[in-house]
């Protein structure tokens, strides 16, 4: 009965073999262990095709996807090829010696033995085959693939947590991922596609694969948000009811995930919670910016718009970054305004467009100033651009510092009360990116806001130095 019953469900399967792969540990289980089951047993069925598992760390994660899955779907399936990939080549092959290891137990050959041999002329711990003519090939996050193709492709924490802040580094797993990993399926019309991780940047590939792969999601947060549970195709939806009440208490009790919240602090709502973009913000607050409908009738002392341009325009499958113009004026009274944000994506000629005709809307008596790309094409562009713009205050601005610590300025002003937004149609998506930085894909709109506001302070200095030289 219990070898029947766990040919059927995998969820039983796991919790059978158990001790073949954790001798001196008791299974803990729990209805998250069984809901990730059953989702990848919608995988076997062909009820989902791309199946994406946010999951805190040490919840099971790897040993049913990465060491499980392979050997119990060769019960019914041995001819099935998979190709796993993680971010570490040896984090890779450990699951695959261990998915091996399952294979060659007493307790699976005692019941399935007969079903398929591995080969012996191609069994070595990157790459093992079965009789059936099934595979199981294992590699890392930008590893050799070519030449190869599955039936089941699965990533197991495709990022290295210790360099997920580096925008290089992720740009790499996406580009593994576009450009190499999707299309390795051997038939793109009944092949799957599977990824299990913890969420590490508001820009991870979790991202990608929910908004331009549709993935299905199966969320699991260590602490219960009602507002952000969602119903899967399979009809599973989080059991819990409380907000705050934990994944498994039994693993991770309460004060157990308040020392962790301790010592991860910001980490602990992303990699735990699976929320990258916490509601309240990173470096920027929501309730900093309060948005008015008029600007003050009297006191402007200057005004600038701040243009960063993006180097390339949209293209097909990408998502580049935006050129923005951020309007910042500044008052006697000490605030700042945020009047207009100018946003798109556009050939470089449009970009010349668009910039000479938001001065022209602007006016002559409002600065025009550009972020200025290092080297000889960046002074190129600023030199156009200054013919291009006769009549008008324009000047390049090569930045200094990091992102980091040129946006502190414009925040400690906002922490403050001394920045409102004139409302408007750019309102809602400049305060999801700005108090999502520097966690978001994006930064354009931080970077131009910036700008725009040290701009409006130079003219300050300005005039004031220009009064005192008259006195």
């Amino acid at each position: 009965m219990k070898t029947e019953l766990a040919t059927r469900r995998f969820h039983k399967f796991v919790e059978n073999v158990w001790p073949v792969i954790e001798p001196n540990t008791p299974f803990v289980g729990g209805w998250h262990v069984e809901a990730v089951c059953d989702h990848f047993e919608g995988l076997a069925k062909r009820q989902i095709r791309n199946l994406l598992v946010l999951i805190p760390p040490r919840h099971t994660k790897s040993i049913t996807a990465s060491v499980c899955f392979n050997p119990w779907l060769w019960i019914s399936q041995p001819e099935s090829r998979f190709m796993y990939a993680s971010y570490s080549g040896s984090l890779s092959v450990e699951h695959a010696v261990l998915s091996r290891r399952v294979i060659d137990s007493d307790w699976y050959q005692d019941r399935w033995g007969g079903l398929f041999d591995l080969t012996t002329d191609q069994n070595i711990k990157t790459f093992y085959e079965n009789t059936k003519r099934g595979f199981r090939i294992s590699t890392s996050v930008g590893g050799t693939v070519t030449g190869h193709g599955a039936d089941f492709l699965g990533l197991d924490d495709p990022h290295n947590l210790q360099n997920i802040h580096s925008e290089k580094e992720r740009h790499q797993v996406h580009e593994f991922y576009r450009k190499v990993w999707h299309s390795r399926l051997n038939d793109p019309k009944t092949g799957c596609r599977f990824c299990i991780m913890q969420r590490g940047h508001q820009d991870d590939i979790a991202s990608y694969m929910m908004e331009d792969f549709g993935y299905e999601v199966l969320m699991l947060p260590t602490e219960y948000d009602p507002k952000r549970s969602r119903i899967t195709v399979l009809g599973f939806q989080d059991p819990r009811s409380e907000a705050g009440e934990l994944l498994c208490p039994e693993r991770r009790g309460r004060v157990e995930v308040d020392e962790d919240k301790r010592i991860k602090g910001r980490d602990f709502e992303t990699q735990d919670n699976q929320n990258p973009q916490p509601e309240e913000g990173m470096l920027f607050k929501r309730q900093w910016f309060n948005v008015v409908d008029v600007l003050p009738v009297k006191g402007r002392v200057s005004t600038a718009r701040f243009w960063d341009c993006a180097a390339t325009e949209a293209k097909a499958n990408n998502d580049p970054d935006w050129t923005v113009g951020t309007k910042v004026s500044r008052f006697d009274d000490g605030r700042f305004y945020v009047e207009d944000v100018v946003r798109g994506r556009w050939s470089p000629h449009g970009v010349d467009a668009v910039i000479l005709k938001t001065a022209q809307l602007d006016g002559r008596d409002v600065k025009v100033r550009e972020e200025q790309e290092p080297g000889s094409s960046g002074k190129s562009i600023i030199a156009s651009r200054v013919r291009m713009l006769a009549g008008f205050d324009y000047a390049g601005r090569l930045p200094s510092g990091s992102k980091v610590s040129r946006w502190r300025p414009f925040a400690s002003q906002a922490e403050a009360g001394n920045v409102a937004l004139l409302r408007g149609g750019w309102t809602r998506d400049w305060l999801e990116e700005i108090t999502a930085v520097p966690e978001s894909k994006h930064d354009d709109q931080a970077d131009s806001v910036a700008g725009a506001f040290e701009e409006s302070l130079a003219s300050r200095k300005k005039a004031r130095l220009a009064r005192t030289r008259e006195v």
